[in-house]
């Protein structure tokens, strides 16, 4: 079993981890700031947004850029959305997640 640290922020699809080494701060955070992670298909039914130490809202028009696409947005504090993961995942739920540090 390996332990990767993402001291800088991480994104997650159902396939893959990727290193968010560029991560914006929440009050800058637009579509673009996540790469292709909502290209998936299908197309995820939401995005875990960790918003690292503690909650903090995200900017509405991020929220309503992707309400847009037809993707929810959940916001919690990372530690919050990284346990969230492994339980709708375990689920099979088609989600995407973008962990800011913490």
């Amino acid at each position: 079993m390996r332990d990767d640290l993402f001291p800088n922020g991480l994104l997650l699809s159902p396939t893959r981890a990727m290193a968010w080494d560029d991560a914006p701060t929440i009050e800058a955070l637009t579509l673009a700031a996540l790469g292709d992670l909502l290209d998936g298909n299908p197309r995820p039914e939401f995005l875990l947004l960790g918003t690292g130490a503690r909650l903090r809202q995200p900017p509405r028009a991020f929220v309503r850029d992707l309400e847009a696409k037809g993707v929810g947005v959940e916001a919690m504090d990372s530690r919050a959305a990284a346990r969230a993961w492994g339980v709708l995942r375990a689920e099979e739920r088609s989600i995407v997640a973008a962990l800011l540090p913490l």
